[in-house]
């Protein structure tokens, strides 16, 4: 295979040093892997590229116009929103994205967040040793309620591969029943389920977030969805209800979740995702004063299988473009 220059701009975000990088060197003999790229370092270094593959970086429409070879971007991610797709068109630059690589690892997170949620395990996990239960008169400690969840609706906003799963785990695994929410820019009646010949019928989202005990998000964020969870969504809510939000951090006002939760309007968050990522300007979410509010920086999909088939995957789309195909492609 004749030697194209490529480089991975970023791929310590999916690598910690653990993954085989048999598969992508494969596809691309010589390939350059950085762990991080700052800005300044992203011109330089794909400059003269035919291949550029990364995560999270931005790919412009100038950064397209200053390598006029560039042939192919590929992402290790679903979303595309860091890529300039109207440029990639019109330059006729072959941009693909992965999919389908991390759904287990996000139906786990979702899964045990919830758990954690309604078990309240961290409060109980600290009375257990500040000395609260050694004080307690009697053998077991009260305190917040545990609640059990067969039979409790699961909200799913984004019945995608990812939302499927997460149904299907809190269904098959809790005994969860499960309403699909209608979303902005999506048109009325049935999702398509890959696992049925019809797809469960769309509930309106104010109808959703009044009857669920769990909420969980899954959707793009766009312009239909930003801010699509705010002050009015969290008032129609159940006061014991809990939120999950392994998406997109800018879904959720953050201001409002942190309020509510505070307020005792809200059973509990599990965050996984914020608007800014890092949070180099903090977020509403840091007080430790909000009870009942778990917040990860943005793990739901990494469990190592996970990453080491997203670089698989993209390998793949890699292999597949250089034969002519079209696997991943979004332009």
């Amino acid at each position: 295979m004749s030697q194209s220059k490529a480089v991975f701009l970023d791929f310590g975000t999916v690598s910690h040093d653990d993954l085989d990088t048999a598969t992508l060197e494969r596809a691309l003999p010589g390939i350059t892997l950085h762990g991080t790229s700052s800005e300044a370092e992203v011109d330089q270094r794909i400059a003269g590229c035919e291949f550029i593959l990364t995560n999270k970086l931005q790919i412009t429409r100038a950064r397209m116009q200053a390598v006029p070879g560039l042939k192919f971007v590929g992402l290790t991610a679903t979303g595309t929103n860091n890529v300039d797709l109207e440029a990639a068109k019109e330059f006729g630059i072959a941009v693909c994205n992965i999919r389908d690589y991390c759904t287990t690892s996000v139906a786990q997170h979702v899964l045990g967040s919830i758990l954690l949620l309604t078990h309240r395990f961290r409060e109980y996990g600290a009375a257990a040793v500040d000395g609260t239960w050694a004080r307690c008169p009697q053998f077991s400690v009260p305190g917040a309620p545990i609640r059990e969840l067969t039979g409790k609706v699961l909200g799913i906003v984004g019945y995608g591969t990812l939302g499927r799963a997460v149904a299907k785990v809190c269904r098959e695994a809790l005994g969860m029943r499960v309403l699909v929410s209608e979303r902005p820019g999506t048109p009325p009646g049935r999702e398509p389920d890959t696992n049925t010949s019809i797809g469960p019928v769309r509930t309106s989202l104010d109808e959703v977030l009044r009857s669920c005990d769990v909420l969980s998000l899954h959707c793009p964020l766009n312009d239909a969805t930003r801010g699509l969870i705010g002050r009015r969504e969290l008032g129609l809510m159940k006061p014991e209800a809990i939120i999950v939000n392994t998406a997109r951090g800018a879904l959720i006002d953050l201001a409002a979740l942190a309020e509510a939760l505070k307020d005792g309007d809200l059973g509990g968050a599990a965050i996984d995702v914020l608007p800014q990522e890092p949070p180099m300007d903090g977020s509403p979410l840091f007080d430790p004063a909000i009870p009942n509010l778990i917040v990860t920086p943005h793990i739901a999909w990494a469990a190592f299988e996970a990453r080491q088939r997203a670089v698989d995957e993209l390998a793949l789309n890699v292999e597949d473009f250089l034969a002519g195909g079209r696997r991943g492609r979004v332009v």
